[in-house]
């Protein structure tokens, strides 16, 4: 499979509208819009251009200096010059080759020689580059940086300087898009490097553990730390009962690194394939999705129906965001949701619930989640409430990456498995606890059953459009029992917090909250642009993505989280009703203060 995607996405993010021009690539006389940049133009025009420092999420920066053209005689960088009327833009021929090959050669003459051991061999945009401009030796005289050595400190993120390009992409992300601030560039010319501010460890700065840094890495410098040891090391310790447990936005994004279309929904091959990677049992994230909506709903009806001042309720299924929360926006902790991430609630129930019914000592359960996520790496850990079963709830978060990785390394190609079933009762899921996957899914999932708890009736339609879409900030209203219930969803922390100081303000003011319901997901696009899915995820696949678990809601009988009869069973037998004592002991979380000063601020 070529999965070398690195050249812009296709024609259809180009803007349309009246201000048409033409420019000429290679002659080929090619419309397009007057603020087209000219690395777009002649990709529409099916000249694409090889570049390194553009990603199609972010601003062009102009950084590697690979992207050069020629236009009307003189050599520019595409992917920051915008078209002109007229415009003669050439492509190709040996001097364009050439100054190519010299820049790329200056990045990789400071570049380790080591692709055989690296993370992202075989997904490295460098590596790609390399071989599309046919570099076969090198002219110019390996000049290393000296650097601090690989940053390990994160469970959740490794960062290694030797292998940055200083191309810019992830202190973008990070201070740009998630406003977090926990990179920079630090010193000047040979010695520039990206870290973390006043050069301290990962772990000690603001850092949310979101991933999005390594998500737009174009090579090895950003990386999710590699659990895979650990599982492989459980998986051959015939003292232990192996389950596992996928997440809805694993199955819609899995399939890519095996050749399959994007957004093709392989849960039924994942059940197969962690089988036969040594699982004994395998559950589903969405049943734990159900859960958390029925404690979640139930909260909101508390406060919609008896104590109205304590809106708005913000939810927290994302622990980027519970560690952002934590530390930005720790002044509205009274505001946030108390019951936990589904994942987490899969894992207390199997250790409790589940294990006395099927006879198992929980000492000797080792669960491990598939996550979309980087920073579940350090939800599991992040406070006691995460042993409410009295063990580790669970032991190991492993992402969609690590997955395929391991998977490969078996010997199991998940395009050729037969679909397999999950295993209950915690196998059994609604159409609301899939859609957790994409932006405003859990905002949808929430209103269905708060809508029933509430009037005792189903929502009449169980589809809610203004909470769909890969928009940043979303915002509607929903009537339960006559009264107006405002709403906004909000993924990608820069997002986040325009919602948040628009609560705050409000708060500050003694007016009316602006939203009585809030949804909130770190990365962009939800958990399906999580940081740990596959490498190149732009908002054309985050959509595709989006778009199968909307599918498989549909094809679903049950689309309510309080119509899963698995879940109605366990509150009859184990939980007793929503927000019961025993339910809050075991399903529910709490939050510490970290207050933390933005970068930018100080």
């Amino acid at each position: 499979m070529n999965y070398r995607l690195h050249h812009p996405a296709p024609i259809g993010i180009i803007p349309l509208g009246d201000d048409m021009i033409t420019v000429y690539v290679n002659g080929k006389a090619t419309e397009v819009h007057k603020d087209t940049k000219v690395l777009h133009a002649c990709t529409k025009a099916g000249f694409p251009i090889p570049h390194l420092c553009y990603h199609e999420d972010l601003p062009a920066f102009g950084n590697c200096g690979v992207c050069v053209v020629e236009i009307n005689g003189r050599v520019l960088r595409s992917c920051t010059t915008p078209c002109e009327e007229g415009m003669q833009i050439k492509t190709t021929g040996k001097k364009l080759l050439d100054l190519r090959r010299d820049a790329l050669e200056i990045i990789l003459s400071n570049h380790p020689n080591n692709c055989p051991e690296c993370i992202k061999n075989g997904r490295c945009e460098l590596q790609d580059l390399s071989q599309e401009l046919a570099i076969r030796h090198m002219n110019l005289k390996k000049v290393r940086r000296k650097y601090k050595g690989r940053d390990e400190s994160s469970v959740a993120i490794t960062l290694d300087q030797s292998y940055c390009v200083q191309c810019g992409r992830c202190v973008y992300v990070c201070n740009e898009i998630q406003d977090v601030h926990a990179l920079e560039n630090s010193e000047r010319g040979f010695n520039t490097f990206v870290g973390p501010t006043f050069h301290r460890p990962l772990e000690e700065t603001e850092c949310v553990k979101c991933g999005q840094c390594s998500a737009h890495c174009p090579v090895a410098a950003i990386y999710e730390a590699d659990d895979s040891d650990a599982l492989w090391a459980a998986l051959d310790n015939p003292d232990m009962v192996l389950v596992a447990q996928e997440a809805p936005a694993v199955r819609v994004a899995l399939g890519e690194e095996f050749g399959m279309k994007v957004g093709t929904n392989v849960k039924g091959k994942m059940y197969t394939a962690l089988r036969e990677l040594g699982f004994k049992y395998v559950f589903d994230t969405n049943f734990g999705a159900d859960l958390t909506i029925m404690e979640e709903a139930s909260e909101f009806v508390h406060i919609f129906t008896q104590h109205p001042e304590e809106f708005p309720l913000i939810t927290t299924c994302c622990p980027s965001w519970v560690d952002y929360l934590e530390k930005f926006h720790s002044d509205l902790i009274p505001h946030f949701s108390s019951s936990k991430s589904p994942h987490q609630m899969v894992g207390t129930i199997v250790k409790t619930y589940w294990a006395e019914k099927m006879k198992i000592d929980p000492k000797k359960i080792f669960l491990v989640s598939v996550m979309p996520c980087t920073a579940k790496k350090y939800e599991i850990e992040r406070m006691e409430d995460m042993y409410a079963s009295g063990y580790k709830d669970v032991d190991l978060t492993i992402t969609t990456r690590e997955l395929a990785r391991m998977l490969k390394t078996r010997g199991i190609d998940l395009a050729k498995l037969e679909d397999g079933e999950a295993d209950n009762p915690l196998g059994e899921y609604s159409g609301a606890g899939t859609i957790f996957g994409a932006t405003g899914g859990v905002m949808e999932a929430a209103l269905r059953t708060a809508y029933n708890f509430a009037t005792g009736k189903e929502l009449p339609d169980p589809k809610i459009d203004f909470v769909r879409g890969a928009q940043g900030i979303k915002k509607g209203k929903i009537e339960i029992l006559g009264k107006e219930v405002r709403i906004g969803v909000a993924s990608g922390l820069g997002n986040v917090s325009k919602l948040m100081n628009e609560i705050r303000a409000a708060k500050q003011k003694g007016l009316e909250p602006p939203y009585h319901f809030v949804e909130v997901m770190a990365c962009r696009g939800g958990c399906v642009g999580g940081g740990g899915q596959p490498y190149r995820s732009t908002n054309r696949i985050r959509l595709a993505r989006a778009k199968g678990l909307y599918k498989e809601d549909e094809q679903c009988v049950r689309r309510e989280s309080h119509n899963n009869e698995s879940i109605q069973k366990l509150y009859r037998e184990y939980l007793g009703k929503p927000n019961s004592a025993k339910a809050k002991k075991l399903l529910h979380t709490s939050y510490i203060a970290r207050p933390m000063q933005l970068v930018k601020d100080r």
